[in-house]
């Protein structure tokens, strides 16, 4: 037995009990229908080009529920008015960076070019179209500058590392995601103390200098699924955007326990949050100006989700992790994110334990708690799973009788196979 099985043998882990936490269950009954319904109510005040014309369909890397249908139907509408719509990776410096990975990127979510019925583009190039007051320029995806016309699908929700009236949204798909790595990394330049203000500006540029119709913008509920749909004709995208980031936030899912010790999360990639773990969800942010969430002592991570493909950006967020998880980790698709936004910390390497126990006796060990055998212990799949999650015993007197969380399982041990590997399936049956 080496010295770290030696420190850690004696950690005691704590029995869990699985608990459904309850949010608001409103859903669109068909995503599809409800883009359709959204596009025909706000075509009249859309400047359409002259039919014929190609048309950019910008699509992002964010694991929006359903994407690949709402894309879809975004296409489906626009050659059913005599358009020829065309796919646009608009996702900043995600895939690595490169015109290849952000395809594969876009593949990887379902939305690919035979089930959407329309090409992928996919270029790192751009074109300057402005600049900011500040001297920053702007820049926008070269194929989409040179189509007719261009519509941004994108998912409205806060941001991980800001806080402003817009944040993850159709402004910032504008301008971060269609400036490609090059328009990314000019509005990090100065930091995320300006990124507020950055995001509006380069969109003010864009609009005026593009041929950017409108914006599909998508809420999503607590259980990931889609709750509205709302097209903004170019010229109310900044008047709109910032009530829809309202309702987001409303629509949020969270860990109804404000503080506790540890948080073992069984998976981070980029398919759940631009960050890996979301920070709303862990409070757990890379800048000091975003902030919100539970207070967590240690934050420990099992695994790299397969769909982020070796990007493991914030994995720096969590204290501990894997080695299961490092391995997984390709610093050519992580690094770029890094180097673009300027913060580092998402990609610092944390304590790496070789087996799952280990990294979760770790965790314990190091939570500051007087007797470990009392830590107070919070056990999720993803920041997107967040309905059934499981929590150490000694949580429960404070959920006890509470209308938003029902106890649905009796207390457990936690289950390793001979090589300390956690056996998911009993922890979630």
């Amino acid at each position: 037995m080496g010295v770290i099985e030696e420190l850690l043998r004696d950690v005691p882990l704590p029995r869990m009990v699985k608990i459904r936490q309850k949010f608001s269950r409103d859903a669109l009954p068909n995503v599809g229908d409800a883009v359709m319904a959204a596009l025909h109510q706000e075509k009249s005040k859309i400047t359409w080009p002259a039919i014929g014309g190609e048309i950019a369909v910008a699509v992002g890397s964010r694991g929006i529920a359903e994407i690949h249908q709402i894309t879809k139907t975004v296409v489906d509408f626009l050659k059913a008015q005599g358009y020829r719509p065309f796919l646009v990776p608009t996702m900043g410096s995600h895939g690595g960076a490169t015109k290849e990975g952000q395809k594969e990127v876009l593949e990887s979510l379902g939305v690919t070019e035979q089930f959407v019925g329309a090409p992928i583009r996919s270029s790192m190039e751009v074109v300057q179209v402005g600049e900011l007051t500040n001297g920053l320029p702007v820049y926008v995806d070269r194929l989409a500058e040179a189509a007719d016309g261009i519509v941004i699908i994108n998912r409205v929700k806060p941001h991980t590392a800001f806080r402003g009236p817009y944040e993850s949204g159709i402004v910032k798909m504008i301008a971060i995601g269609l400036g490609k790595q090059r328009g990314a990394e000019s509005y990090h330049k100065l930091g995320f103390a300006h990124m507020a203000d950055h995001i509006v500006q380069a969109t003010e540029v864009a609009l005026a200098k593009t041929r950017i119709l409108c914006g599909v913008a998508v809420l999503e509920n607590a259980y990931d699924q889609p709750v509205e749909v709302d097209v903004l004709p170019a010229a109310e995208i900044l008047t709109r955007e910032p009530a829809l980031l309202l309702r987001a936030k409303s629509y949020m899912p969270r860990i109804l326990v404000d503080s506790f010790d540890v948080l073992v999360v069984d998976e981070l990639g980029k398919d759940i949050s631009g960050d890996g773990m979301d920070p709303n969800i862990t409070g757990r942010y890379p800048t000091p100006y975003a902030s919100g969430g539970p207070q967590i002592t240690k934050i420990c991570v099992r695994r790299l989700t397969e769909r982020t493909h070796g990007n493991a950006n914030g994995l720096g967020a969590a204290d501990i992790t894997t080695r299961q998880a490092l391995d997984a980790v390709d610093f050519d698709k992580t690094y770029p994110n890094a180097l673009t936004s300027t913060v580092i910390i998402p990609v610092k390497i944390p304590m790496v334990l070789d087996t799952d126990r280990l990294a979760i006796q770790a965790a314990i060990k190091t939570g500051n708690v007087l007797r470990d055998e009392d830590v107070r212990l919070v056990h999720i799949r993803n920041t997107l799973a967040m309905e059934e999650i499981r929590v150490s015993e000694s949580l429960l007197p404070e959920l006890e009788g509470r209308p938003d969380v029902e106890i649905i399982g009796e207390p457990r041990i936690w289950s390793f196979d001979d090589r300390g590997a956690l056996d998911e399936a009993f922890s979630w049956k």
